[in-house]
């Protein structure tokens, strides 16, 4: 390349790129480069997604669990089962329809509230007994809603009313108040 004959063209010949001026750009680039990686805020930072809260525990089996029901050597069966947080703990507990196996008839049942055992691996305890066998009603329906265990009890008008066909229905709730499931009557008793 022939020099300029314009003497302002001819001062700018310094300001060809050479070898070293291209290391020098390189290396400032990456340097800029690494620092603006290394002030980026944390996984802590604006824009990082949030940590996740800890998982619930699962709600406790209903079976294998030591009822208070006296079945006189009879097996006992879990004829329903629902879950849900009844304590607002964060932890789902369980309802449990139980009563003894009966080979006719409509044995009375009984409603109880498990959680889950104080060891880890233990098997689930029952906390309270909605129902008591006791009242000689059985369970046609059950459910946990918004911490509220709602049940259709069967029961009998009388003595004289066959163990087989109940002629009673009620609706009630049990919410947990105060350190105790206080109960609600829907309806009340009414004839099937």
């Amino acid at each position: 390349m022939q020099p300029s004959a314009d003497p302002d063209l001819a001062d700018l010949a310094h300001t060809r790129a050479r070898p070293a001026h291209w290391l020098a750009t390189a290396t400032v680039t990456v340097a800029v480069v690494a620092l603006a990686g290394l002030l980026q805020p944390g996984a802590a930072g604006a824009g990082a997604a949030p940590e996740a809260a800890p998982r619930p525990a699962p709600a406790p089996e209903a079976a294998g669990v030591a009822y208070p029901l006296d079945c006189r050597g009879v097996p006992q069966t879990v004829a329903r089962r629902a879950t849900g947080d009844l304590d607002g703990d964060g932890n789902p507990e369980t309802v449990a329809v139980v009563h003894c196996e009966a080979g006719s008839g409509t044995p009375p049942s009984g409603v109880y509230v498990l959680t889950r055992g104080k060891e880890t691996g233990a098997p689930a305890r029952v906390v309270a007994t909605l129902v008591a066998p006791g009242q000689h009603k059985s369970v046609a329906g059950l459910a946990v809603r918004n911490g509220t265990v709602v049940a259709t009890l069967l029961g009998y008008s009388s003595p004289d009313v066959p163990s087989c066909c109940p002629d009673e229905t009620e609706q009630v709730g049990w919410r947990w108040q105060g350190g105790a499931f206080v109960r609600s009557d829907g309806t009340g008793a009414r004839g099937v």
